[in-house]
């Protein structure tokens, strides 16, 4: 790290919590933070960040630890399976895994440290190394300052890869949920291509709407999972007592995989597009007095 890094890092570190997000989030939307008294999805979460920090919630989003946690309440049939779990890169039993895995680091978020193995005949191990390493030098706390991060182990976990024949590709189901109920799913298409983004409500309504702001509806809109209704009620369930909770899972067809927990999708910095969808969603979320 050049020593022009190591200053940035620093200053960023002692920044207090609130002083620092109301700069960044200047930064990212364009408008200054309102914390007295937030209105937009965006000005929530932040808000969310800063008090609503339930020791728990480490555990939901520790990659690793949180498959107890949802096993206990859905299910363990519907947990991932962990191949291996290891403190760093140096320590991972390259063969002992199979011919197909998953590979991410148990405290990054979104596609952060996540590595797909889907011939190990041909896997760059060397990349995948180097991808792992990065995630792991990375602070979500520290740069975006999502509470629940800060006390997350970072380690390293080995999973089943999930086979997507024969659409050759995962969709993702991701449940906004505020306050304990499930509004509307999002459905992430064509990650290894150009990645789409598409929102449906409970009857499966397409939404007019994009957030993060900056990706493309699919060119087909998705169809409805075989396992849609399972996937709001057992969203639900993992929601409750929660203020604010994104849920994510797959659906194989033959049964549903929890994927995430999620308390602050883009950091509450992705925007939305139209912009008027971030005061709609933000006028969902109801915060303590």
């Amino acid at each position: 790290m050049s020593y022009k890094a190591y200053l940035k890092r620093r200053v960023v570190q002692l920044l207090p919590d609130r002083l620092y997000l109301k700069l960044l989030f200047c930064h990212k939307m364009g408008y200054s933070l309102n914390l007295r008294s937030p209105k937009t999805f965006s000005e929530k979460l932040q808000w969310l960040k800063l008090y609503d920090r339930k020791p728990e919630y480490t555990q939901m989003v520790d990659k690793a630890a949180v498959k107890d946690y949802v096993a206990g309440i859905i299910g363990k049939e519907h947990i991932i399976q962990t191949i291996g779990v290891w403190d760093k890169t140096e320590d991972i039993d390259w063969e002992s895994l199979p011919n197909q895995f998953v590979l991410k680091t148990t405290h990054g978020g979104g596609n952060e440290g996540v590595v797909i193995c889907r011939d190990k005949s041909t896997f760059d191990k060397n990349d995948a190394v180097r991808k792992l390493n990065d995630s792991m030098a990375f602070d979500i706390y520290t740069y975006f300052r999502e509470w629940p991060y800060k006390n997350v182990p970072k380690r390293i976990i080995a999973e089943q890869y999930l086979d997507p024949t024969p659409n050759n590709y995962l969709l993702d189901y991701k449940f906004f949920c505020f306050n304990g109920e499930p509004k509307y799913c999002q459905v992430i298409s064509n990650r290894d291509t150009k990645m789409c983004i598409d929102f449906f409500d409970k009857n499966w309504n397409h939404q007019p709407f994009h957030e993060p702001h900056n990706f493309p509806f699919a060119d087909i809109e998705p169809e409805k999972p075989r396992n849609f209704d399972f996937m709001w009620r057992a969203a639900a369930k993992l929601a409750s007592d929660k203020i604010f909770s994104r849920i994510d899972f797959y659906d194989m067809g033959n049964r549903v995989y929890f994927g995430e927990i999620t308390f602050y999708p883009t950091s509450g910095m992705g925007g939305f597009n139209p912009k008027e969808y971030d005061l709609l969603f933000g006028n969902m979320i109801r915060l303590p007095k």
